[in-house]
This record gives C-alpha cells, sequence and structure tokens, in this order.
C-alpha cells in the first residue's frame, strides 16, 4: 500500500538493520525490532556474541552499562516519532521491563524508565493514542509504570524522579512518622501546569508494623490519554494519581487541581479498577468540591485500586434547570397519579358496568400505580445515589426502579391489546377471569423476567450499575437496552394499534346503523391511547437522543421536562378527558358534597 520508510531503526538489538514503516494508516516495527530481547538486558552475564547480550557492556552511544540502566536503548526510543505503531510497541516493551526486572530499581533505571514513557506521555501526542490498535494500552501503560514504580530503591530514606509528564516520588515510613504528603505540580500543556497532592493521614501510619516505603507516580495527561482510547466518553478533569502503599494503609487523602473549572462542572472521585480496567466510584468518596479543585478520600488496595483521578460525566449534566424541572414535574406528577387513583375509585361503580370498560379502567388503574411507585424509586434512588457507601440498596433500587417503568410500558402495551380485541374480535368473547389472568402475566410477569434476568447476567461482572447513579449500566455492558429495547419497541406496537384504530373506523359508513356501546368504548379508549403513545414515545425517543448526544443540555431538558410531567398527562388523558368519568364525577357531585370538592 505504498509503504513509506520514516527512520532506519537502530541495529542495536539482533544486529539487523530494518525500518519503521507507515503504510498511512497504521504504524508499525518490523519483525527484527518488535521482537526485541528484552531478557538480555537484565542477565548477569555478557552471553553469546550476536545474541542481543553484547550490549550489556559499552554500546554504540557511549553508555558504560547497559545493565545498570538500560539507558542503552533510550536515544533510539526518543529519536523515534511517537506514531501509533511505535505506541504500542513501546507500551509493550515498558510492560516486559516492569515483569522481568527483579525487586532492585535503582535511580538510574527509574530515570530512564520514566524517560520513555514520557516520550510517550506528551501533551503534543495525544491525538495519536485514538489510533493505537489495542483499546487497554493506556491501562497497560498504567499499570506497567504502577509495577515498575513499587520497586523502587530509596535512597536515604526518599527519592524523586521528575519528568514533564510523569513524576515519581518516594519517601520511608513508619509508624512514628507524622502525616506523610506528596505533592505534584507538573505541565500539562503549553498553557500552564496542574497540581496533585497525597496525604496519608497519623491515624492511618500508626497501623505499620515495621518501617516500608510509600511511592506515588503523577501522570498529567494520561487521563485524557485514557479518554481516547475507551469508547466511553468519560471525562477525566484532573491528573492521575497512583500510589504503592503496605498493606496495612488503605485510606489516603487526594486533592485534584480542576482542568476544566466552570462552575456548573462537578467532579466525581474514582479509583481505576485494574481487573475490570475501568474507572470505578466505589473506591473514593467526595469530601469537598469547589471551582478549583477537589477533595477524595480513596480506599486504596494493592491488587484491585492504586490509581485515581476526578471524572466529569457528560450523562449528567449540572444544570439547575434541569434540578427544577425534575423537582417540580416528580411533584406535580405524584400528585396527578395519586388524584387519578382516588377518581377511579371514586368513579369505578360507574365506570365498570360491560366488561370492555372494567378491562380499560383495571389497566388505567395499574399503569398509575406502576408510575406512581417508580417516580417514587426515582427519589429513592436518587438519595442513595453514593454507591460507595449504598451500593447493595443502590442495585436494589435500580433494580425495582426497572422492574416498575417496564410494568408502566407492559401494561401501556396490554391496553393495546384489549383495543384490538374489542375491535377485531367483535363475535370472540373473553371472561373477565381470563382477561385479568393475561393482563397481570403481561402486565408484572414479562417485567419480572427481564428485571430479574438482567440484574443476574450483570451483577456478578459488576456492570448493572452505571458510574455514579443507580440507574442500568450503558457503556460497559449495554444493560440499559433491557429497558430501552421492551419500551420503545411497545410504543411501535401501540402506534400500530392506533393506525388499526383510524383505519377501522374510518371504512365504517353511515348507513351501517347505531353502533355498539363496545365499539364505543374502543373508539374512545384509541383517543386516550392516541394521546398518550405520542407522549411516551417523544419522551423516551428525546431519552435515546441523549445517549447519542450526551452533551446536549436541550436534549436533556427536553427528556426531563416530558419525563417528569407523565403523571399529569396520564391524569388528564386518561381520565379527566374521558366522558363517561366526568359524568360519573358529576353524579358524585350531586349525591355527595364531599366527593364534589374532592372532584373539583
Amino acid at each position: 500500500n505504498g509503504a513509506i520508510c520514516i527512520q532506519p531503526c537502530s541495529p542495536s538489538f539482533h544486529g539487523e538493520t530494518s525500518f519503521i514503516c507507515e503504510d498511512r494508516k497504521w504504524q508499525m516495527f518490523t519483525d527484527a525490532c518488535a521482537s526485541l530481547d528484552i531478557q538480555s538486558l537484565f542477565q548477569p552475564d555478557h552471553g553469546k556474541p550476536g545474541d542481543g547480550a553484547k550490549y550489556l557492556g559499552p554500546d554504540d552511544h557511549g553508555n558504560s552499562n547497559c545493565q545498570a540502566d538500560f539507558s542503552c536503548i533510550i536515544p533510539d526510543i526518543l529519536s523515534s516519532p511517537a506514531i501509533p505503531g511505535n505506541i504500542a510497541d513501546i507500551v509493550e516493551l515498558l510492560k516486559k521491563i516492569s515483569l522481568l526486572l527483579p525487586e532492585n530499581v535503582n535511580r538510574g533505571k527509574m530515570q530512564s524508565y520514566s524517560r520513555i514513557a514520557n516520550h510517550i506521555l506528551n501533551s503534543s501526542i495525544i491525538s495519536n493514542w485514538a489510533f493505537v490498535k489495542d483499546r487497554n494500552a493506556s491501562s497497560i501503560l498504567l499499570d506497567s509504570v504502577n509495577l515498575f514504580a513499587g520497586k523502587l530503591l530509596l535512597r536515604n530514606g526518599s527519592e524523586s524522579i521528575q519528568e514533564h509528564f510523569i513524576s515519581t516520588k518516594g519517601y520511608s515510613i513508619h509508624k512514628n512518622t507524622s502525616e506523610k504528603s506528596f505533592h505534584f505540580s507538573m505541565e500539562f500543556n503549553n498553557t500552564g501546569n496542574i497540581t496533585g497532592h497525597m496525604v496519608i493521614s497519623e491515624e492511618e501510619l500508626l497501623k505499620l508494623p515495621k518501617t516500608s516505603k510509600a511511592i506515588s507516580i503523577a501522570f498529567p495527561t494520561l487521563g485524557v490519554i485514557m479518554e481516547t482510547n475507551r469508547l466511553d466518553p468519560v471525562f477525566v478533569n484532573g491528573m492521575v494519581l497512583s500510589v504503592s502503599l503496605p498493606e496495612e494503609l488503605r485510606h489516603i487523602l487526594l486533592t485534584f487541581e480542576k482542568l476544566n473549572k466552570l462552575e456548573n462542572v462537578k467532579a466525581q472521585c474514582v479509583g481505576w479498577h485494574s481487573a475490570e480496567r475501568r474507572w470505578d466510584s466505589r473506591a473514593c468518596q467526595m469530601k469537598s468540591d469547589n471551582i478549583s479543585s477537589v477533595v477524595c478520600i480513596c480506599r486504596h488496595h494493592r491488587r484491585t485500586f492504586k490509581s485515581f483521578s476526578i471524572l466529569m460525566s457528560p450523562t449528567v449534566l449540572p444544570s439547575a434547570a434541569l434540578d427544577y424541572i425534575t423537582r417540580v414535574g416528580l411533584g406535580l406528577s405524584i400528585f396527578s397519579l395519586v388524584l387519578c387513583l382516588v377518581i377511579e375509585a371514586v368513579v369505578w361503580h360507574h365506570v365498570t358496568k360491560t366488561e370492555i370498560t372494567y378491562m380499560r379502567h383495571f389497566c388505567l388503574v395499574n399503569i398509575a400505580t406502576s408510575l406512581l411507585v417508580a417516580d417514587v424509586l426515582f427519589i429513592i434512588a436518587a438519595i442513595v445515589h453514593n454507591r460507595a457507601l449504598n451500593y447493595p440498596l443502590c442495585v436494589a433500587a435500580t433494580f425495582f426502579l426497572h422492574f416498575f417503568y417496564l410494568t408502566l410500558f407492559f401494561w401501556m402495551f396490554t391496553l393495546g391489546l384489549l383495543i384490538l380485541y374489542g375491535l377485531l374480535l367483535i363475535f370472540f368473547k373473553i371472561t373477565r377471569s381470563v382477561f385479568m389472568a393475561v393482563a397481570l402475566s403481561i402486565g408484572y410477569g414479562c417485567p419480572l423476567v427481564i428485571s430479574i434476568l438482567t440484574v443476574a447476567i450483570t451483577e456478578p461482572k459488576n456492570g448493572y450499575l452505571r458510574s455514579g447513579a443507580c440507574w442500568l449500566n450503558w457503556y460497559e455492558t449495554k444493560a440499559l437496552l433491557a429497558f430501552v429495547v421492551p419500551a420503545l419497541s411497545i410504543i411501535v406496537v401501540n402506534v400500530a394499534v392506533v393506525i388499526v384504530v383510524v383505519v377501522k373506523t374510518g371504512r365504517s359508513s353511515v348507513g351501517e346503523g347505531c353502533k355498539s356501546q363496545d365499539l364505543n368504548n374502543m373508539i374512545r379508549i384509541s383517543k386516550n391511547v392516541a394521546l398518550l403513545t405520542p407522549l411516551l414515545g417523544l419522551t423516551w425517543g428525546f431519552g435515546l437522543a441523549t445517549i447519542v448526544d450526551s452533551r446536549s443540555l436541550a436534549f436533556h431538558v427536553t427528556f426531563a421536562l416530558l419525563n417528569a410531567f407523565q403523571g399529569f398527562f396520564i391524569l388528564l388523558f386518561g381520565t379527566l378527558l374521558d366522558r363517561k368519568t366526568r359524568e360519573a364525577l358529576r353524579m358524585n357531585c350531586l349525591s355527595s358534597k364531599r366527593k364534589c370538592s374532592l372532584a373539583k
């Protein structure tokens, strides 16, 4: 494909000359350069000529001992362009070095390692990471650096190795040490520096049985690189701070300076889950948040959580308008649904005299009940959304929220089937008991099965909840599809039902005589569904839009506006605009002043 030779590759490894090549899309080392003999750098003997071990002695660049700090490979690496193929190979090189090196990382080796890592962490080449084929490359780099730095030997009780885009500091600590802190001020780009601060409290240090070491590594650009390397839109709003601590120390205090210091940008404290390769809010909780910085209390774990940062999530747009719409809308929705159920209870005996009207009002009551419970659970889920403190409660709230929102749509589906039954199966009579059994199976049975399967499949992988909210996960496991697919499918079916009603009633001629009472009831029900379905469809249509364009405030406001007022729409279109219900209310007004006041 017209490969272009960019730069000759040094024959330092196997005595073969090869080239770094570019095929206009992906760049990669040829086999002779890619298959580096990393182990030869750490062998105690000089090996045989021609196998790479000869470079443990004096090399072409004048280094006296490559084994001491493997500096012989640095000039070739730093002179190579940080193109995607080279980035991938350097990440693999750093991984091999960190895995094969024994427990004796001196200052020279740490400096050399940091210089290599610094080359691919440069802020000027962040965009190149988007074209690295392995999406986990940045995560592998983070794990490799953490592993290597954890082996650092401390001279005179402390060590500090500073590069532009990676900084490593280490201190000897023991239980008699006063509070120990690590402060980093590093360049992020040409516009200025970014700071980070880590503190180990005196209370934590008292847990140490013997003298130990604490290592901290700061990455000002790695958070942005990890965004580039991942498909889910999670925005890191500060530097990444990694720590290597003794097992006895579990809690640390971290302060992050925000990259984006806008007033409406709130932060979320997170830890990097090294096994699952994702940011996890369970690792940290926020202590304070202001316009310029965030203070987090994080739980360190040597196998799981060693790296921490702050996120700015696009799926939760901080907006006073959204908060106001949600609170007012939910309040009005809950009031409307309670009023709807009270009205149904008052007029029940007057409006359920026929089988078809009984079934229709039975569906409406269950729709209102499902949405009422879902709205209340929505408020509870918002209260317990801090998963670090209430994870089991958050799972329970999400499960029931998912279940009752599904029951809302499945009862709408049942109502649609009822309309088709009344229009198309005129001579087929269904008893009330059969209808109740079928309706309850569809309205509550199907949602229960879907909800249980969703939590059973995704929760063992920690993929049931989304980060920072008590609701179904989207980016890792797509658990949200267990709600979106049934809901939108039912909306499509109900739209088809309305079309059938329009076609069926449109073909009726004037000369056919009087319509039966059931047909009139069906027409009235279809009007309600015709009003309800576009509203529900439009609501969740904008819900999909917030997934596609999660940064659009307009989509979020519209979705919140329509979704929060659903209860009011059900009261208006399902109850108050129904002629039979209004007549029944009027009759109750004449018979009882108390009932009249309630109806008004």
